[in-house]
């Protein structure tokens, strides 16, 4: 685009956006892309996040999803424009920021609620008790001043044996007192073995898992897509951008790195393409702490351009090269070769969110909410042969020893 058609566009942009918090969107314009900052401008007042359906439930969503894991009580504006711009796929949890997250939105909607109804709202519960997941959900309510909650999930199961007959009466009786419209469970263990026991259940409406461009061409996860898939249990991606930003050590990075940038999109933005390449999965949540940030997704989403063959392949074969680096999550490998009990997937997902998205206070809440005495026993294992269980050939062992170091 030249520099005057740039100009004439970003004018549109600020024309069709409204007039709050202008400052806020074209200072974050100016710091976007090229293609993705041309590609808002020139289609200001007709951006739309697609929509795919949501499994058997009837509903669409937007293939985009906001994570709300930050602050969301100061962050209304941003709010406000994911809404205009059609991402109305909202997830929370009672946990998130202490609550504050539920709160924030709670906050927006009492300031518009009749954006309520534009919302698919998702919550979560990390209770794992009957008792516990009433708390939350009757706590989630109050916080969001909202009457009910789209779609509710236990949070973060390592099996489907914690689905059990009791979660499923649960689940049953919210749905009859109206408190939540569909229910299902969030993983970031095991995957491929919960999907694939979740879909036989019959009374899974959604899920959201761990997927991305590392982990969707296993033949084991593609199986257990294609089950859900067929059970019609609406599927949402999380943690897709598979532990960080491209690299340039290698040949294999520099290509993927080159025709990134050549295309006028950064390595995150291919990483979410390469996931809406998939159909079956019906959203992407991201963690979207910033104006910056949601404009550079939003724009991922709303641009047509697909990944090529090539971009694919390179994006293959580079989760290839750094496997190593890298945790699929499947902790009933690594965790039953160990002498004594101790959370591996747990400790590893808090150092991805340490050395990848770079929260250390967001790492070190989840890793001392480790019992103290397991923490101690990180120390003093042995990890000789989970390390060699481990189809990644991760160095576990190293790793422990630098979450206890880095994050106590």
């Amino acid at each position: 685009m030249n520099k005057h058609g740039n100009k004439c566009s970003r004018r549109a942009f600020i024309k069709a956006a409204g007039a709050t918090g202008l400052g806020t969107l074209m200072t974050q314009l100016g710091n976007l892309p090229d293609a993705s900052a041309a590609l808002l401008a020139q289609n200001a007042g007709q951006i739309t996040v697609p929509r795919r359906p949501f499994g058997k439930t009837g509903e669409t969503v937007s293939i985009l999803s906001l994570g709300g894991m930050f602050d969301i009580p100061n962050s209304q504006l941003m709010l406000k424009q994911a809404v205009k711009w059609g991402l109305t796929y909202w997830d929370t949890a009672n946990s998130y920021e202490g609550g504050h997250s539920e709160k924030g939105i709670g906050k927006y909607f009492a300031r518009f609620p009749e954006d309520r109804k534009k919302i698919f709202l998702v919550t979560k519960s990390g209770a794992w008790t009957i008792k516990g997941m009433t708390r939350h959900l009757n706590k989630s309510l109050e916080r969001m001043q909202t009457d009910y909650i789209d779609l509710f999930f236990v949070h973060g199961i390592s099996g489907i044996r914690e689905m059990d007959d009791d979660v499923r009466d649960w689940g049953e009786k919210a749905k009859a007192q109206g408190k939540i419209r569909f229910f299902g469970f969030s993983t970031h263990s095991n995957m491929e073995e919960c999907l694939m026991d979740a879909a036989g259940l019959g009374w899974i409406d959604g899920i959201m898992m761990t997927y991305n461009y590392r982990l969707m061409h296993t033949d084991r996860m593609r199986v257990a897509v294609d089950a859900c898939a067929q059970a019609g249990i609406g599927l949402t991606a999380m943690k897709t951008q598979g532990g960080g930003q491209v690299k340039t050590t290698t040949e294999t990075e520099l290509q993927l790195a080159g025709r990134f940038i050549k295309k006028g999109y950064t390595d995150g933005q291919a990483k979410l393409k390469a996931v809406w390449e998939n159909p079956q999965i019906a959203s992407i949540c991201s963690q979207m702490p910033n104006m910056s940030l949601l404009m550079t997704n939003v724009a991922a989403a709303v641009n047509k351009t697909r990944l090529s063959a090539t971009d694919l392949r390179l994006l293959r074969r580079y989760a290839g090269e750094t496997q190593s680096d890298y945790c699929a999550g499947c902790s009933r490998i690594c965790e039953s070769a160990l002498a004594q009990q101790v959370p591996i997937g747990d400790v590893m997902r808090y150092l991805m969110y340490d050395r990848s998205y770079g929260d250390h206070a967001l790492a070190r809440d989840g890793f001392n909410r480790i019992n103290a005495e397991v923490r101690q026993r990180l120390l003093d294992l042995d990890y000789s042969e989970a390390e060699k269980q481990c189809p990644r050939k991760l160095a576990i062992g190293k790793m422990m020893h630098k979450a206890v170091r880095e994050l106590s």
